[in-house]
């Protein structure tokens, strides 16, 4: 492994021009925000091998990868439930259930410090793309078009949401669940193919976030030294994220974290009124209760593979805010039993507590009966996989999901018993309205 450290640049022109030369597909970008969460990010760009399992077992696939070394990132699809708790409930989406890239080198950046480094093992490789940066012109990138806010369909209104939040308070009611994580979704044809990287430079700009990123898959990989396609983006499926949650964090050793968000409240420029709301927030029983139910879900998925006594919850409904938003994260560590690895963690843990609900499985049943379009990679992950077997993923909150000329955004809403059926569909605003200002 070859570690050169090069002048630093600038992220968002840096990815621009890697992709201005060498295409869009196979590009993964894993972002942050420069805070102590989303200080580090890594880039690829023309990787040597793609993984894409549409209807295969994409937790076979990622224990091969796990199992062959090199360095691999790509998004794993909330669908990959259907190989972990078989049933019709799982509707799969038409983007893949497992896309993943090898790249090799990679592009290692601390946003903190502004140092950027180049890693990797192949040696030929590596001499070029370190031209290639050397080489590249400093200036910012265009503009992606804007997209209306009121240009977007919605699949489920705010009053049919009201009525579904409803709905899922008389399931609790009756003891068929605890709490369920209710999403809508809104969607636009766009009248030429999307450029993937051009809206994602609108979406970090507006849309900070600490586990955000982008990975754009199609057909094929490209490959060092070939021909650029910047601007063919008609094959292109992608996952663009602006995402505040970290699900699973796994040292080469077996360390493991998760840090799940429940309680949101909506940011406001005047200084006492944002106060009051973060105050609010953390001190509101509904959502501290429904925070504390996903941890206690998360130390249960956790225990499965965990060593006994190794699981403690580090930080327990603590203040998180953001450009947008405050949020109440808990903090969850652990240690994987000797003999157990990153798949059987996956296979315990998949889909995550704080987008599914509890019981998880009942819960999942309820949510695919009560939203109309499938999630897709949405309550998914980006992740990134070492070839230490280090790895670390998102949950794929605050995203958007592009195939094509389509266009999808999700936002979801964690119900519980006392549940007020308006209050959390003005909820599911403040969470959709930022991002879709920013592509506006």
């Amino acid at each position: 492994m070859r570690c050169l450290e090069l002048p630093w640049r600038d992220p968002w022109p840096l990815a621009w021009g890697l992709a201005e030369r060498f295409g869009r597909e196979g590009l993964v970008w894993l972002d942050g925000d420069g805070s102590d969460l989303g200080r580090w990010s890594v880039l690829g760009v023309a990787p040597q091998e793609l993984v894409v399992c549409r209807d295969q077992d994409p937790f076979g696939a990622l224990g091969a990868l796990a199992a062959g070394g090199g360095h691999w990132m790509g998004w794993l699809a909330y669908g990959a439930g259907a190989w972990v708790e078989p049933g019709a409930h799982w509707r799969q989406s038409d983007m893949a259930v497992l896309w993943a890239a090898r790249h090799d080198p990679v592009l290692r950046l601390d946003q903190q410090e502004q140092r950027l480094w180049l890693e990797g093992s192949d040696s030929a490789l590596f001499g070029e793309l370190a031209a290639v940066i050397e080489a590249l012109p400093h200036r910012a990138p265009p503009e992606a078009a804007a997209i209306p806010v009121g240009a977007w369909h919605w699949h489920t209104s705010a009053g049919r949401f009201a009525d579904q939040v409803g709905q899922v308070r008389d399931l609790i009611a009756r003891g068929d669940l605890f709490q369920a994580n209710l999403s809508a979704c809104c969607e636009q044809d766009l009248t030429a193919p999307a450029d993937p990287l051009a809206l994602y430079g609108r979406l970090r700009r507006h849309c900070p976030a600490p586990f955000s990123g982008l990975a754009i898959g199609g057909a094929s990989a490209a490959s060092v030294g070939g021909p650029a396609r910047a601007g063919d983006c008609s094959s292109l499926e992608a996952v663009l994220s602006a995402s505040p949650e970290r699900f699973l964090q796994v040292s080469a050793s077996g360390a493991v974290e998760t840090r799940p968000i429940k309680g949101t409240r909506p940011r406001s420029s005047d200084p006492l009124a944002d106060a009051d709301a973060a105050a609010d927030l953390v001190t509101n029983p509904k959502d501290r209760a429904e925070n504390v139910m996903i941890v206690d879900l998360m130390r249960n998925d956790l225990g499965r593979v965990c060593q006994p006594g190794s699981i403690r919850v580090d930080q327990l409904v603590g203040l998180e805010s953001y450009r947008q938003v405050h949020h109440l994260t808990s903090v969850v560590r652990g240690q994987l039993r000797p003999g157990l690895g990153l798949v059987d963690l996956l296979r315990a843990s998949w889909p995550g507590g704080s987008i599914t609900g509890a019981p998880k499985v009942r819960a999942c049943q309820r949510l695919s009966e009560l939203e109309p379009v499938p999630r897709g990679p949405y309550c998914g992950s980006l992740f990134r996989l070492g070839a230490d077997g280090s790895f670390d993923s998102n949950i794929l909150i605050r995203s958007v999901m592009v195939k094509g000329q389509r266009l999808r955004v999700h936002a979801g809403c964690g119900i519980v018993a006392d549940s007020d059926p308006a209050g959390e569909a003005e909820e599911l605003g403040w969470k959709l309205q930022p991002l879709l200002e920013a592509l506006a």
